[in-house]
């Protein structure tokens, strides 16, 4: 299992470079950024890949609804491009309550939707001509999108249901994940997204796990603020759905939080639970940070 790190794109871009910077100087070589409502992360990731050259750089994720497949490609394509070809785009269908509240746009049917996304997207990625007309994604081309000769992003998406297991795993490289246990992952999102996969002939997927992470000997403390901070995402449905699978109440059900050695046993449980490549959402105070990303830079699952 891999081991990556969530990086802060919220502030200014050479804040967020100096953070890059950072996490790199501790011995991590792959960031995973999202995009909420901050800044646009795939710009914000194209001129950290240049400054800092070999390190893999991922969206988990890029919201679909507000971007046309064509304007995605184009950018993920110029983005992989710049950096020497180390970037994952992750993409989602966000929340109904985003997208029908704040942007206006219509959720219904969220999976078909993505289906049809998915079919103009990942050929668009490979620097395809296309001509798809679907019932509400329609996509011609007369040739390449973005820098002719750019190699294709690895495409992951945000599965949490088994339609959009089904999805990744036939059409996508993998998926890439955020509020889910390892025992929701190797009996529900491992088992389906694999399948999907073989039945597809396709390679085995990647599965990206982010979950908050803290090394800390208060380990009460530590969940009263995942819990503070992170609330929000026992109200949404998807996420709902999967802190009951694991038979979790709240965030802090769904972190590794204790010691260096309690977290290293968690950490194990990802790996074995069919987890690719783990990217901690550090959380907690300056020695606290420090600890978890001492331990995530030195982690090995041998």
């Amino acid at each position: 299992m891999r081991i990556a790190v969530g990086l802060d794109v919220d502030g200014s871009v050479e804040d967020t470079i100096e953070r890059a910077r950072g996490l790199v100087a501790h011995g991590l070589t792959s960031l995973w950024a999202s995009q909420i409502f901050g800044p646009d992360t795939l710009t914000v990731l194209a001129l950290i890949g240049r400054e800092l050259p070999g390190v893999d750089l991922g969206t988990a994720v890029v919201p679909i609804q507000p971007r046309h497949p064509t304007m995605l490609a184009a950018q993920a394509r110029t983005v992989q491009d710049a950096i020497g070809g180390h970037l994952s785009l992750g993409v989602g269908l966000s929340h109904q309550v985003v997208v029908e509240s704040l942007w206006g746009l219509p959720f219904d049917r969220p999976a078909s939707y993505m289906r049809e996304y998915l079919a103009a997207l990942a050929p668009l990625l490979r620097g395809e001509k296309i001509s798809v007309v679907g019932e509400r994604v329609r996509v011609t081309t007369t040739g390449p999108l973005g820098p002719a000769s750019a190699a294709a992003p690895s495409l992951l998406v945000a599965a949490l249901g088994e339609k959009m297991l089904d999805l990744a795993g036939t059409v996508a490289d993998g998926t890439v994940l955020w509020m889910t246990g390892p025992k929701t992952i190797a009996g529900h999102i491992v088992p389906r997204i694999s399948a999907a996969a073989a039945a597809a002939g396709r390679p085995a997927p990647r599965v990206v796990c982010q979950a908050p992470i803290t090394v800390t000997n208060d380990a009460a403390s530590a969940r009263e603020r995942i819990n503070k901070t992170l609330a929000i995402y026992g109200t949404l449905p998807s996420y709902a759905a999967m802190f009951e699978r694991e038979g979790a109440t709240q965030p802090a059900d769904i972190s590794l939080i204790g010691t260096r050695e309690e977290v290293l046993e968690h950490l194990g449980t990802y790996a074995a639970a069919g987890v690719t490549e783990f990217s901690g959402a550090v959380i907690g105070t300056r020695d606290e940070r420090e600890a978890t990303l001492e331990l995530l830079a030195g982690y090995s699952d041998a």
